[in-house]
């Protein structure tokens, strides 16, 4: 567990557990075990290779790859020399990724092999980048991963940290469509983890296996493992989501504590090999994103044994901010649909437009403080300024609390989208597909989903005489931007619904979409 009056910095923490149970499993990744005293040595060697390229603190460290185990020791041995850990979504198209590596100034890149080539093709348009490090084998002069870590000391650098030194940053997209680096510091993880360390979900005893199936350019995917390897518990990194492997995992590796979106507790209750799975190792669920449907949240809970607790928070907040503890998944209690009470020490508030709390059961902007909100948005002062006024983080969801100070999601103030725990922001998508030929004006908008909460739909107005057919559009979208953030389906439509200013009304567009639920999100 935690101890709330030793919290260490990022950097701190291998040595720590390297000192306390050197020879204890740190990591499994496909069979393979790393010890603590091999984590905090690689990571040693991570920084001594970072500093011979010229790596200065606040350095931003690029990784492009798979989920692995050797991401967190590039992680832990950034930090040792005050560089800063910059994972990027590898669900993302060539210019997405091309665009956040430029923004985020990186000069050093771990990269696998599936963008090998990629990267390659736009080096040249990367200026700031001086190393690319190749994790899955050669490619042209690239040093191959194991064998330049293993090229240097493993002694450790000895930088002295800070509180305000950046240490992980991540992008989330925006409502211009461009992604936003969010800034994550040393301070933000200390509060992070002293406040983890008083609830129960977040508490791991150091026999435990904890399993890390989330992308580790997701803050929940790199928080699952700092938490566990901070306790001393073993993590077992999933190169993907796999129901079948996880099933096999839970068993295998004596699972205690997991982390799972609600579409991914979907695909394992229908798997073959669900009913006859051993879970009588497993403590804990947490989930977010969304909510759970009743009927599969009953099934998992049956079958499982375990505490759910369903998690609410953002990026920009560590993914910190409510949580709805297991006695309240009683479905008598009628809190389902919530996503919790504030953590100890977060103030989370509803209010209006002019910044008052509004009245329970009536509907606010969510705004966030906390020593867990983000420094801010790298080099975009203009948007930190928006999203951060008087300590308050304002997060463009809508919400009410009800007389139990139970939090609910009610919409989105900034009509992003949540698909599959992937946040998707209209206008980046209707950029995408403004281009094509046949439209002439586009709004995008999020559906319910039975499976991942919301899906992407495109409402086109057609130019004169054109009648575009839905697969060229969603086929025009994939070629520019994620896949994922592409349309499910396309709709063509007369006129698009406008203000008199001329934005568009997305609430009269998604009306009859969610007619009949009483949340406005997925």
């Amino acid at each position: 567990m935690l101890d709330i009056e030793q919290m260490p910095h990022i950097a701190d923490i291998p040595r720590i557990q390297a000192a306390t149970r050197p020879g204890d499993v740190a990591f499994v990744f496909k069979g393979q075990n790393t010890s603590f005293l091999e984590l905090e040595q690689r990571a040693n060697r991570v920084a001594n290779g970072l500093k011979t390229l010229g790596v200065t603190p606040d350095t931003r460290i690029a990784y492009l790859a798979g989920n692995t185990a050797i991401y967190y020791e590039m992680m832990f041995g950034a930090a040792k020399v005050r560089a800063v850990m910059t994972a990027v979504n590898t669900r993302l198209a060539g210019p997405e990724i091309e665009f956040i590596l430029a923004d985020a100034r990186a000069t050093v890149l771990f990269v696998g092999a599936p963008f090998y080539d990629l990267i390659d093709s736009i080096r040249d348009k990367l200026p700031t980048l001086t190393m690319i490090v190749a994790m899955d084998g050669p490619y042209r002069d690239w040093p191959v991963y194991e064998t330049w870590r293993d090229e240097q000391a493993d002694a450790a650098p000895n930088l002295e940290t800070f509180d305000a030194d950046d240490v992980i940053q991540l992008y989330t997209s925006g409502t211009t469509g461009l992604p936003k680096g969010v800034m994550l510091t040393n301070g933000n993880y200390l509060d992070f983890m002293r406040q983890a360390a008083q609830l129960e979900w977040s508490s791991y005893d150091a026999e435990d296996a904890v399993m890390n199936a989330m992308p580790l350019f997701h803050v929940a995917g790199v928080n699952v493992g700092i938490l566990s390897t901070a306790q001393g518990s073993k993590t077992v990194v999933l190169p993907e989501i796999d129901p079948g492997e996880i099933l096999r995992l839970i068993e295998d590796q004596k699972i205690a504590h997991a982390f799972w979106v609600p579409a991914v507790i979907l695909m394992l209750t229908q798997h073959p090999k669900f009913a006859e799975t051993d879970f009588s190792y497993l403590k804990q669920v947490f989930y977010g994103a969304s909510p759970i449907a009743e009927d599969l949240l009953k099934t998992a809970m049956t079958q499982m044994g375990a505490r759910f607790t369903q998690l609410y928070g953002l990026t920009e907040t560590v993914g910190a901010a409510t949580y709805l503890p297991p006695e309240a998944h009683d479905p008598a209690r009628q809190k389902l649909r919530s996503c919790g009470v504030a953590w100890p020490d977060i103030d989370v508030r509803c209010v209006d437009e002019n910044g008052n709390d509004v009245k329970p059961g009536d509907v606010g902007e969510i705004i966030i403080k906390s020593g867990i909100v983000m420094k801010g948005y790298w080099n975009r002062p203009e948007a930190t300024a928006e999203a951060i006024r008087d300590g308050y983080f304002y997060t463009g969801d809508a919400g009410y609390f009800d007389e139990e100070q139970y939090l609910y999601i009610f919409d989105r103030v900034k009509d992003m989208i949540v698909s599959g725990g992937e946040n998707v922001y209209p206008a980046e998508v209707e950029n995408a597909i403004f281009g094509h030929p046949d439209v002439a004006d586009v709004a995008v908008i999020g559906v319910p989903d039975d499976k991942w909460g919301e899906a992407v739909k495109a409402l086109i107005v057609a130019k004169p005489g054109k009648n575009p057919a839905a697969e060229d559009i969603i086929t025009w979208a994939r070629e520019r931007i994620a896949a994922y953030k592409c349309p499910k389906s396309v709709d063509l439509i007369d006129e698009m619904p406008r203000n008199p200013s001329g934005k568009i009304l997305r609430k009269d567009l998604r009306e009859p979409f969610w007619k009949g639920h009483n949340r406005r999100v997925g």
